[in-house]
């Protein structure tokens, strides 16, 4: 869809246990890129799921829903698959790949109850706003791709992107934001490590929740 990527893939150290969990466990709970996903239970994906700790938790609490976890970060990935096993969690899949090219041409029209992106780099300086995943094309792709009454739902704890995501998704005629601006925190999300460290630092936390129109 763009170019531009919006994260840098870092050189973390992946534990053994990770390395394990990429080489056993993901080609038996991964999608491979380019398979088209589809669910007989309400689908939710996860942009961006980090360690898997808000993945997992939300599987477990809600054995009603499949979930979608896209992720391109190894020692994350390695992280949730392991968390999968232990957990005997049958309701996620993992995706190993850029989201933006996952919701581009795994992902069917109206398919999507939901779409979490908690915590997204905020790329905080201004000349690498352009690297955001937020932009205009982008959240107008994720409104395509949520059915009628679908929600999505950011979280981040920078008020600029905050405010900036508040703009763009307001401009997409095709959602509706649940709330005035922001919405209180659903007692349903579970606090992310990025969420902790945010409020060590003391930051705020902005949650933003809209819906797809209904025709």
């Amino acid at each position: 869809m763009r170019a531009i990527r919006s994260y840098v893939l870092r050189q973390g150290r992946t534990t053994p246990a990770q390395q394990r969990a990429l080489d056993e466990l993901l080609p038996r709970y991964g999608v491979a890129f380019g398979r088209k996903i589809s669910s007989t239970k309400p689908l939710v994906l996860e942009i961006g799921s980090g360690m898997g700790e808000t993945t997992a938790a939300l599987a477990q609490a809600h054995p009603e829903m499949d979930f979608v976890a896209v992720e391109v970060h190894g020692p994350g990935v390695g992280s949730l698959l392991n968390r999968i096993e232990a957990e005997k969690l049958a309701n996620v899949r993992v995706i190993r790949h850029d989201a933006v090219e996952v919701l581009d041409r795994m992902v069917a029209d109206a398919s999507l109850a939901g779409i979490h992106l908690f915590f997204p780099d905020p790329w905080p300086k201004k000349r690498h706003h352009k690297r955001r995943l937020l932009q205009g094309a982008f959240a107008g792709l994720l409104a395509e791709r949520l059915q009628p009454g679908g929600y999505l739902h950011v979280a981040t704890d920078w008020q600029d992107y905050a405010e900036r995501t508040l703009e763009v998704l307001e401009a997409v005629p095709a959602l509706r934001n649940t709330a005035q601006r922001f919405a209180p925190r659903p007692p349903w999300r579970p606090e992310t490590k990025f969420e902790r460290r945010g409020l060590r630092l003391g930051h705020d936390v902005w949650d933003l929740l809209f819906e797809k129109v209904r025709a």
